[in-house]
């Protein structure tokens, strides 16, 4: 097993069970525990691990939001191959919302140079890419930039997502779940995730997998409001047939 494979590994048995502990990894990897330590570092500086004594625990466990730039590191194909996947739900020409996230920010990437679409953004970086392109229409939603994503929220650009009609909105999520929904640490971006869905004829959601074992503070919407989730290879089949059953079509990247 290589190393990232192993790490990615020991995340998601961290975020399944709360904690992991170096001694109990070694023996299962057959690896030293001065491996694991590293692995467990390795995986504490790319922000979804907290080291502990003996062990590590998964950030959300600490009511943690890593910042975009540290997020945008993690799951990186797999992101890769989301994004992708969802240019099958542009629509031909149109208008489309992209919230800001790290796998929307690689939609941004891809999309197609021979289409000509309206796009409305709330992350300053997201618009500045797309503003270089001639076949796109950008609307920013103005207000408050959080810090820690990026995005804009608040008032300003709650007001205008009232009164636009859109055809897609690809939507980013912290975590995803049968029971809660999609759901987001910071109660003021939850409020435009919300206004977002509410403006649009459709929405999608682009998650990788590891976003369906978590759940956070704000609730924005119930499954039966999307109609497509785009993941990762890494679902459990389970899992993504609770999830379809829910309301959605689940389609793994």
């Amino acid at each position: 097993m290589y190393a990232e494979e192993r790490q990615q590994e020991i995340l998601r048995r961290a975020r399944a069970v709360g904690r992991v502990d170096v001694v109990t990894l070694g023996e299962e990897f057959s690896v030293t525990t001065e491996t694991i330590r590293r692995d467990l570092t390795a995986l504490e500086r790319a922000g979804v691990l907290r080291r502990v004594h003996g062990g590590a625990i998964p950030v959300e466990r600490l009511g943690f939001e890593p910042a975009l730039a540290t997020r945008d590191e993690v799951m990186t194909a797999e992101k890769e191959r989301i994004a992708k996947a969802a240019l099958a739900e542009l629509p031909q020409d149109g208008s489309i919302i992209i919230d800001a996230g790290s796998t929307t920010g690689r939609l941004v990437r891809v999309l197609p140079a021979d289409r000509e679409l309206t796009v409305i953004v709330n992350s300053p970086p997201l618009a500045a890419v797309l503003a270089t392109r001639p076949n796109l229409t950008v609307i920013m939603l103005g207000g408050r930039v959080r810090g820690r994503t990026l995005a804009t929220v608040d008032d300003w650009a709650l007001r205008p997502l009232a009164r636009l009609n859109v055809d897609v909105a690809f939507m980013a999520a912290n975590g995803c779940s049968v029971a809660k929904g999609l759901t987001t640490p910071d109660p003021a971006e939850a409020a435009i995730k919300r206004a977002m869905i509410k403006a649009a004829k459709r929405s999608v959601l682009l998650a990788d997998h590891t976003k369906f074992a978590d759940t956070y503070l704000a609730r924005f919407a119930s499954l039966s409001e999307i109609d497509v989730v785009i993941t990762d290879a890494g679902l459990e089949p389970a899992v993504a047939a609770d999830i379809n059953a829910a309301g959605p079509e689940v389609v793994r990247a």
